[in-house]
């Protein structure tokens, strides 16, 4: 009988696909990459139409002369690698590399490592696709020369050890532009006025929220106007004007993409992207389950495609009617016949060709396989697999509830809802259910009020508050930016946000990220040099058209031809400039202490600090702390530049830590006029420290002869 050879990435796939194919296959597993451009240079022949020049990975050499030896002996190959187009890549590489123009090869893939999807895969197999080798050739080599070509600036213009790239550079920008925003924000003050009314006939009070004024204003904007409207509320009725019931639905989820999955995990878990990455490739690859085997628990990881197989909607619609009844199953299940005869084949023609996140066999329940899980699988293969229960169950529907309010004519409203059928949420609590706990607590209204309902006034809560700034990127924000901006691949969200944290050009603390010093020192050279490649927009259109060559509707020569001579022209132009100035060490007033000259102040990972100029005979360094010129108000010593343990910049009292005073933003050497406080710059305004004051003043313009 003839013998197959089947050769998949990773070696944790090999034991449970040779399972499910028997003894006339031999699999065996490439480990990923063999071929890639040479990390001693650029690796493109320029002048031979941006020809690549592929060598074999240092380790590699191994590997290929065990392939060798197997594709000796096979009549056929399989490449199975992923079913991505890095994975079409992976097999024309093996291709190449093993030379098996003379063989018998074909490509297979397989969105789930399951019985019946590895041999549907085996009778589908089909030759491998250029255009998406093409589309992952164009997005490597565009890669490289932006890395390339960039990063010798960055370690000439700043230190070594520095990198630029085509994603990372656009998702540190958006990172920088969030923080000036957030530095630029000027709160403005609001009140918010709350009444306390108990329905005749009950114990239980309930909420009723400020609307509008007799003006119809909606908003209170002082203590003022706050006194003013509680001055005409004393004593005064509440009746109800307007009294509204309805019935809301809310929809199910949709099952998880690679983004959305991160972005959950980070919220729900507290997973970082990469953590989620590698604990989804355990539960795609296999994992070995007591009367199963190594069994595969999830379909494939890397997807921006929420489509469901048909095969996965009727193992998820018996498991349904099975454990919760034929009421919780999705009205898509009766349109979908309707849908497909209407549209034909439109709804499949999705560009990744992928399906959503789901679990293999819906069969296998968290609870189920829970024994034979990591405590951190067992978590992530929960959420995953309720998400994708969820997605096809019924919508929930809630009993609702609106009054207006009227006190002489100022209005208040309350509302409240109460779930009617839970359908989804049976299975599945999120965020947003989380956010109805409110309108929750006031369900009894639900039987109690109506326009007719007698009011009684108990008490009257007013409160000051501030507008918030923009909140800060979390890896979970930032992910879901850079897909609605159409930057990046579901493939490339992990390894961006992990290269610019091991970068330290952001730093994380708690779930916040935050621009160090570093970073915004590179990303001012980016904006500065190459703004085409920060700009989201441009990034954006250059994904677009990475996706037109897998389509085949580009070729992927002609993006790099239109792409590299912009770009060398700018690098040959900021080698000039850059070469013009010579960055000395900025020498400051310590004296070493060691060999008696002026220490200099020098970059690291963790910002600033001071070094002798006498390297390497004399290693002496220390913390550097740059005076801004303004006295500290808590103990008279001077207000210097600091960094957290994570490098991340604010304003301290040089005598930290028997001082406690800090701030984020930068202090001014002026008083507050009102409450003699210390004024902060915010963006283009002063304002005081104690947002309790709430002074705010426009900076002052300085004539062209200040500097």
């Amino acid at each position: 009988m003839a013998k197959n050879l089947v050769i998949v990435e990773s070696p944790a796939k090999v034991k449970t696909i040779k399972k499910f194919l028997g003894t006339n296959y031999e699999v065996v597993a490439s480990q990923g990459h063999v071929r890639d451009l040479p990390k001693s240079s650029l690796g493109i022949d320029i002048e031979n139409n941006y020809e690549p020049k592929y060598i074999t990975i240092r380790g590699k050499g191994e590997i290929l002369a065990k392939l060798r030896k197997e594709v000796k002996k096979a009549d056929k190959i399989y490449l199975a690698t992923d079913p991505d187009r890095e994975g079409e890549a992976i097999s024309w590489h093996l291709y190449e590399a093993l030379k098996l123009s003379e063989k018998k090869v074909a490509r297979i893939s397989f969105n789930e490592i399951t019985k019946n999807a590895v041999k549907e895969s085996i009778k589908n197999a089909r030759e491998i696709d250029m255009n998406l080798v093409d589309a992952q050739q164009a997005r490597r080599i565009l890669d490289r020369m932006v890395g390339y070509r960039i990063s010798p600036l960055l370690w000439s213009k700043i230190k070594r050890g520095l990198s630029a790239g085509r994603v990372q550079s656009v998702a540190l920008r958006m990172i920088c532009d969030r923080e000036a925003e957030i530095s630029a924000f000027i709160p403005k003050e609001y009140w918010t006025m709350d009444a306390n009314l108990l329905p005749a006939g009950t114990k239980k009070p309930f909420t009723a929220h400020f609307y509008a004024d007799e003006n119809g204003k909606k908003t209170i904007d002082n203590a003022e106007e706050a006194d003013r409207i509680e001055k005409i509320l004393k004593g005064a009725t509440f009746e109800v004007k307007e009294s509204r019931r309805g019935e809301r639905t809310r929809k199910a989820p949709l099952p998880f993409t690679t983004s959305t999955l991160q972005q959950e995990a980070s919220k729900a878990l507290n997973f970082s992207t990469k953590k989620t990455m590698q604990i989804a490739q355990q539960l795609y690859e296999g994992v070995t389950i007591k009367g199963q085997g190594t069994t595969a628990l999830i379909s494939y990881l890397r997807t921006d495609s929420t489509r469901v197989s048909d095969f996965a909607k009727e193992m998820a619609k018996e498991y349904i009617q099975a454990h919760y009844g034929e009421e919780f199953l999705s009205a898509d299940y009766k349109a979908d016949a309707a849908k497909k005869a209407a549209a034909g084949n439109t709804e499949h023609k999705i560009q990744d060709a992928h399906e959503a996140i789901r679990p293999t066999d819906i069969n296998n329940t968290p609870d189920k396989v829970k024994g034979d899980l990591s405590r951190d699988q067992y978590r992530l293969y929960n959420l995953i697999w309720k998400r994708f229960a969820a997605s096809r169950m019924s919508a929930a529907t809630f009993e609702t509830l609106s009054v207006k309010l009227d006190a002489r004519k100022i209005i208040f409203t309350a509302s409240a809802s109460a779930v009617k059928f839970e359908g989804f949420m049976k299975v599945y609590a999120d965020e947003e259910r989380d956010n109805d706990n409110g309108k929750a607590e006031n369900a009894f209204l639900l039987k109690e009020m109506n326009e007719k309902s007698t009011i009684t006034f108990e008490s009257l809560e007013k409160k000051k508050h501030f507008t918030q700034p923009p909140a800060h990127f979390t890896e979970a924000s930032l992910v879901r930016a850079l897909e609605e901006q159409g930057i990046g691949r579901p493939s490339t969200y992990a390894p961006t946000i992990s290269t610019i944290l091991a970068r330290r050009y952001i730093l994380k603390e708690n779930k916040n990220l935050f621009v160090s010093e570093l970073g915004e020192i590179v990303n001012k050279v980016m904006k500065d040099e190459f703004p085409a490649i920060v700009d989201p927009k441009f990034t954006a259109n250059m994904e677009s058209m990475l996706d037109s060559v897998g389509e085949g509707n580009i070729k992927w020569k002609t993006i790099i031809e239109n792409f590299y001579p912009d770009l060398d022209a700018a690098v040959l132009k900021a080698e000039e400039e850059m070469a013009q100035i010579e960055i000395k060490d900025e020498e400051s007033d310590v004296v070493c202490e060691k060999c008696g000259r002026n220490m200099v102040i020098k970059y690291g990972p963790h910002g600033r600090f001071l070094a002798c100029p006498g390297f390497p005979e004399c290693q002496n360094t220390k913390p550097y702390f740059e005076k801004i010129g303004v006295k500290c108000p808590k103990c008279d010593g001077e207000i210097v530049i600091r960094m957290t343990k994570k490098g991340r910049r604010y304003f301290g009292c040089e005598n930290i830590p028997t001082c406690d005073f800090m701030s984020w933003n930068r202090p001014v050497d002026e008083k507050c006029p009102r409450c003699g406080g210390l004024l902060v710059e915010k963006g283009n305004r002063l304002c005081c420290m104690d947002e309790q004051c709430g002074f705010i003043k426009d900076k002052p313009v300085k004539n062209n002869s200040e500097e």
